[in-house]
């Protein structure tokens, strides 16, 4: 190449086109560019709090959904639970009944207030804070024509666990749930 030949290199008009480029880049739409007052780089500044003022909007309602979850399952929880102490104190009163005897001959019959006991020394945790009230019952009828209040094998056994369970989530007034589950067995001796 001579001295007096003037094409540009590849290099000199890549070099060109991308000075074109960004020159696009940074003019707005009046034609007017962004070094001439800065303006572009102050929107830029402006919008930079927007996902922060964003999080902050979506913060509680995440929380409320995320609380509100585990409350529900905390609920589900107590009522297996109180459902579990209902099955296990029945079982307790059917095993329990007015011909029950120990290996020494003295009677093991179960009462009300003993199998209501019963249900509430369990032993399972109680993470809604409440407090479980077991209630036992002997209805009579069933197979044998049982009268009410009967332990006699053949005869049913009731008990019924009630349980308020205080439901708080974030945001939202706190309410009671009134959960309970009753259980029936026959006595077999």
């Amino acid at each position: 190449m001579t001295c007096h030949d003037r094409r540009p290199r590849w290099g000199e008009a890549a070099l060109r086109r991308l000075m074109r480029r960004v020159k696009h880049v940074f003019q707005k739409g009046d034609g007017s560019s962004a070094e001439s007052g800065g303006r572009r780089r102050n929107r830029i500044r402006s919008e930079a709090g927007g996902a922060a003022l964003e999080f902050a909007l979506t913060l509680p309602i995440l929380l409320t959904l995320v609380f509100g979850f585990i409350e529900i399952c905390m609920a589900c929880y107590v009522h297996e639970m109180i459902s579990e102490v209902a099955r296990e104190s029945t079982r307790y009163a059917s095993v329990h009944g007015s011909t029950c005897l120990t290996g020494s001959g003295s009677t093991c019959t179960a009462t009300s207030s003993s199998v209501n006991a019963y249900a509430l020394a369990t032993g399972w945790p109680n993470i809604g804070g409440g407090t479980v009230v077991p209630n036992t019952t002997y209805p009579g009828g069933g197979v044998s024509a049982c009268t009410a209040g009967s332990q006699a094998p053949g005869c049913p056994v009731q008990v019924q666990v009630t349980y308020i369970f205080r439901l708080s989530i974030p945001f939202i007034p706190a309410t009671n749930l009134n959960l309970s589950s009753s259980s029936e067995m026959y006595i077999v001796q």
